[in-house]
């Protein structure tokens, strides 16, 4: 059994990213932890191959609430182990009843070579799946965070999905922004996006004064870099595309 299935590295005071360290860089989901003063965040929970709970309750002994940005399986795999499950009402039939083809379609990334190492010497590759975890909670647009020495605007972006959020906090000009924006190709062609809506909703993170953004994959990156994939997105570049396709490209 592998016990070393997590990496977490502190990427600034407070702030802490988790990654399934045995996952192909290309699907890998960036987990983060945001440490407060009332509560903790745990911004997504990854594909939820290896128990997760245990490696947040050794970072923090605070309450634990979890954000799902959205419902895509390789974002909300770990979310049924915590108790505080919030995320965007659009998706929460999603959450309840999570499916191979309702979370993104997950037969087109899980493959063998998607994995470095596997989880555990019994799992099946056609056989993964996502647990149940229904919300208990909604976060939507004008939401607040409060967690006493930071506090978070919600943001609702739809287009990579329709419950796309952001938490975008002011003071600093940070943005974790799940896969509404990351420094990869673009997601607009799974079956519930909608590009004119994902166009839109760039366009307001293109007037907003960030500084950083923690995307939902890959490195963080700062206003330049992010303005350049916004603007690459609005040519009709930096799009991933067929799913299947990209994914045996990256492969190769």
């Amino acid at each position: 059994m592998i016990n070393d299935w997590y990496e977490i590295h502190k990427i600034s005071e407070g702030v802490s990213l988790i990654r399934e360290k045995h996952v192909a860089n290309w699907l890998r989901c960036n987990i983060w932890h945001v440490r407060g003063n009332n509560f903790d965040l745990l911004i997504d929970t990854g594909m939820g191959l290896r128990p997760l709970k245990n490696e947040i309750a050794a970072l923090s002994q605070n309450p634990i609430k979890v954000i799902s940005t959205h419902c895509h399986f390789d974002h909300i795999g770990g979310a049924h182990e915590f108790d505080c499950r919030l995320g965007h009402k659009s998706e929460e039939y999603i959450h309840a009843d999570p499916t191979e083809h309702n979370t993104g379609g997950w037969n087109a990334f899980v493959r063998a070579e998607t994995f470095v190492r596997l989880p555990d010497d019994s799992f099946v590759v056609e056989n993964y799946s996502v647990k149940s975890a229904p919300l208990t909670g909604y976060l939507d647009e004008g939401d607040v965070l409060d967690l006493g020495n930071r506090v978070f605007q919600i943001m609702h972006l739809p287009g990579h999905s329709p419950g796309s959020i952001a938490l975008y906090e002011k003071n600093t000009g940070c943005l974790f922004s799940g896969d509404v924006v990351y420094d990869g190709a673009l997601f607009d062609t799974v079956y519930h996006s909608d590009p004119q809506l994902y166009r839109e909703s760039l366009a307001r993170l293109r007037e907003l004064p960030i500084q950083l953004v923690h995307g939902g994959h890959y490195d963080s990156f700062g206003r330049e870099k992010l303005l350049s994939i916004i603007d690459r997105y609005f040519r009709g570049e930096g799009r991933m595309g067929n799913a299947a396709e990209w994914v045996n490209n990256e492969l190769n």
